[in-house]
Order: C-alpha cells, then structure tokens, then sequence
C-alpha cells in the first residue's frame, strides 16, 4: 500500500503529470537525448566499433545523415511514468582516461534528460567497448572527402560527354 502512494506522489510531483492531463515521452525521444548528451562530451563516439561502422556504411548506401541516426545508437532506455533507466554503449578516444570520460557523460546524460524531459533519472550505465585514434579518424574522412571529390569531377566529366 505505502508503495502504491509513493508512486502517486512521484506522479503528482512530475512535470509530466498535471491537472489538465499526461504527458508520456516516447522511450526513442529519451535514448535520442541521452545520445546527443553523451556525444557533446570531447572523445566519445556512440555504440562500439561494429554497430559505427554498420552505421556509417548505411548511411552512405542510403545518403541519409549518420548524425540523426547516430545519436541514439547505442543507447538503451527504460522509461515509466517518473523515471528513467538509461544503458549507454561507447567508444572512448585513445588516450583520454575512461573514468573521467565515463563519469562526464553519465552527468551530462541526467542533466540533459532530467532538464529537457522531465524524468528523474535512477541511473545512467555505460559500457566502453572500444578506442579509437582521433588522429587516424581525420586522416580517414579527409581521404574519403577526397574520393568523394574526385567521383564527382568524374561524373561531371561524363555528363560533359554525353551532352
């Protein structure tokens, strides 16, 4: 009985829950915000080496934005009518300590989602399961910026035939 009125009182005292009405926040609402509040923390890449990789190579098969469908890879979310649980999958720049970074995104997560959403955040739990080389990664994209460029003076040039 005590735990039915200590749930009544988190939902009175909710943001979300008014006299006028309800609010229900979608969990892919939550996990797009915890992923945009992990990513604003320097050195972190969302999800591990496999599912970036994944990532990136359908976006570019489907020329969409890997922003907009990166921000919640690698995230994870319970959400109830008050509270949120949020299990975060990470990738750390080689050479920046893990637990500082670990700790900063599990602080930027709860303010970000406690601020914007209106949910009381139990816990934020993150699993690191890759590095990567911020040097190799920009010499990566500049090459392929490269490729990019020259495929299309290529086809330019071939339009240039065919007329």
């Amino acid at each position: 009985m005590s735990e039915e009125r200590t749930q009544q009182r988190q939902q009175q005292d909710s943001p979300l829950q008014t006299e006028r009405g309800g609010t229900r926040i979608e969990d892919s609402v939550v996990s797009k915000i915890a992923g945009i509040g992990a990513q604003e923390v320097d050195g972190v890449r969302m999800g591990g080496g496999t599912s970036q990789a994944i990532g990136g190579l359908l976006s570019s098969v489907t020329g969409s934005s890997s922003s907009s469908s990166g921000q919640s890879r690698g995230v994870s979310v319970e959400v109830g009518a008050v509270e949120a649980a949020i299990d975060v999958t990470l990738t750390v720049a080689y050479g920046i300590s893990i637990p500082q970074v670990a700790e900063a995104v599990r602080r930027n997560i709860i303010n970000r989602v406690e601020n914007l959403v209106g949910l009381n955040v139990t816990e934020v739990n993150i699993t690191v399961n890759d590095v990567f080389f911020p040097e190799q990664e920009q010499q990566q994209q500049q090459e392929q910026q490269q490729r990019q460029l020259e495929q299309q003076q290529r086809q330019g040039e071939e339009e240039q035939r065919v007329r």
